[in-house]
């Protein structure tokens, strides 16, 4: 049996992708099969619920993100990257503003990469 893989990107209230992995509540998940990205369902999480408030939990408990192959977002640290893989779970960072766009661009493999982290993202409440 083949599952169709499943992207999400993190998405500011805007439309554009997140800056932050960790402070994101709002996640598009894209199916793809043949042709372009379909948009799926969308997550929205609450403050207590962001992938930064899991990771320093680090309870062992899962993240609704586990239920995707890869999530996309501007940045995000190394720790929650590594927790993420822990059950399959890849994120990517890109500075593709576009969330359709990075998903048809990941798939493509010419999502360009984002390395910049910001620290200070982590201090602040999620949403924001």
């Amino acid at each position: 049996m083949t599952t169709t893989p499943l992207i999400a990107v993190a998405v500011q209230p805007n439309g554009r992708v997140a800056p932050h992995a960790g402070r994101a509540d709002v996640w598009q998940v894209y199916a793809f099969e043949m042709g372009d990205p379909e948009l799926v369902w969308t997550l929205r999480l609450t403050s207590e619920g962001s992938l930064h408030e899991w990771h320093v939990r680090n309870d062992g408990s899962r993240h609704p993100l586990h239920s995707v192959d890869v999530a996309i977002c501007r940045s995000a640290g190394d720790g929650v990257m590594a927790r993420l893989a822990e059950r399959h779970t890849t994120l990517v960072t890109t500075l593709e503003p576009d969330p359709f766009l990075a998903v048809q661009r990941y798939l493509e493999g010419t999502l360009p990469q984002s390395n910049d982290h910001d620290e200070s993202q982590c201090e602040q409440k999620a949403g924001r």
